[in-house]
């Protein structure tokens, strides 16, 4: 966008979690889906489904990072292979808006395990396995607002 300096121009400020709460989930689309070239197909039936993309970024997370996104899971018995497999390559992070986002989300990826994701589900079409499963999704506001501002500041946002 160019910038025209006979227009006056307002943005607004970045909405707060309590704003963005019912309204916002995150997702990762995880390091197989993105090897596999999967990110396109992946956000194209995220959109579909009437989600707006409120910000995005490709990184890679160290084994650390990955450690402190996941410390939820730290009890269990997966959690070093989870760690180890979500720092193997790039990820593909996304906050996405949309009424009832985190609910509908979770409806659009599936179950856990691809073999039980209903048919055109996320997981059913782009998931290896339920241990690389294509994407995560937040399953709660609160966990949606948590992992987000993990990932992008209040600058990030659109």
């Amino acid at each position: 966008m160019l910038i025209n300096p006979s227009v006056i121009y307002t943005f607004a400020p970045p909405k707060t979690k309590e704003e963005m709460a019912g309204n916002i989930t995150f997702t990762m689309v995880k390091p197989e889906a993105v090897a596999n070239g999967n990110t396109g197909a992946i956000l194209a039936q995220i959109e579909a489904a009437g989600f707006r993309i409120v910000a995005m970024k490709k990184t890679q997370l160290t084994a650390k990072d990955a450690g402190t996104f996941y410390a939820v899971h730290s009890e269990r018995p997966f959690y070093g292979e989870l760690v180890d497999y979500m720092s193997s390559g790039p990820i593909v992070a996304a906050i996405l808006e949309k009424d009832n986002a985190v609910a509908d989300f979770r409806t659009l990826i599936g179950a856990t395990d691809p073999s039980e994701a209903a048919d055109g589900t996320i997981r059913k079409n782009f998931a290896e396995s339920k241990a690389k499963n294509a994407v995560h999704g937040s399953d709660s506001d609160e966990n949606a607002a948590i992992e987000a501002g993990y990932f992008f500041s209040g600058l990030e946002r659109f």
